[in-house]
């Protein structure tokens, strides 16, 4: 009597093929995630730093205002015809709303006519999840970091140490 030839695969074998790729992806997406906040965190800085350049030319542009009193003042319409110290053309629509990256910004003009102070800030949307730290910044221009991720508020920035870089 002639045996058939087997094709294909035992069950065995593909439990073990799925236990590989399940222990490759426990290795893999813990180093993901890291990565992912790290990506967030980088572009929290880049978006402070955005905020800072635009708050300088607000106030270069609009002397009898000041910096702006917010991120919606720097932004504006997408695409933008006609920029306004209501709405300056500044800063990108995603950025102007708010919340960019898994980071939430704010950025809070001092009170009186011209405003001649300012903070900006960016908290993590979920912290331990879309990033660790928080960043600020004020009229100088130095970006600072709050590294437990909390959020900064808007006198707290100067207490803060600078980023290192």
């Amino acid at each position: 009597m002639k045996r058939q030839e087997q094709r294909g695969f035992s069950l065995i074998e593909l439990l073990i093929v799925v236990a590989i790729i399940l222990i490759i992806a426990a290795i893999a997406i813990p180093n993901l995630l890291r990565a992912r906040m790290a990506a967030n965190e980088s572009s929290a800085v880049a978006s402070i730093r955005t905020v800072n350049t635009a708050m300088v030319t607000y106030n270069s542009t609009y002397p009898t205002v000041g910096f702006a009193t917010g991120l919606a003042n720097l932004g504006g319409a997408n695409p933008c015809a006609a920029p306004a110290s209501t709405a300056a053309c500044l800063i990108d629509s995603v950025l102007s709303a708010g919340t960019k990256s898994g980071y939430s910004f704010l950025a809070v003009g001092s009170t009186g006519t011209p405003q001649v102070a300012y903070t900006a800030a960016g908290s993590p949307v979920t912290l331990n999840r879309t990033g660790n730290r928080s960043f600020c910044s004020y009229e100088d221009a130095v970006l600072r970091v709050q590294p437990t991720g909390a959020a900064i508020a808007a006198g707290g920035c100067s207490a803060l140490l600078p980023l290192n870089q």
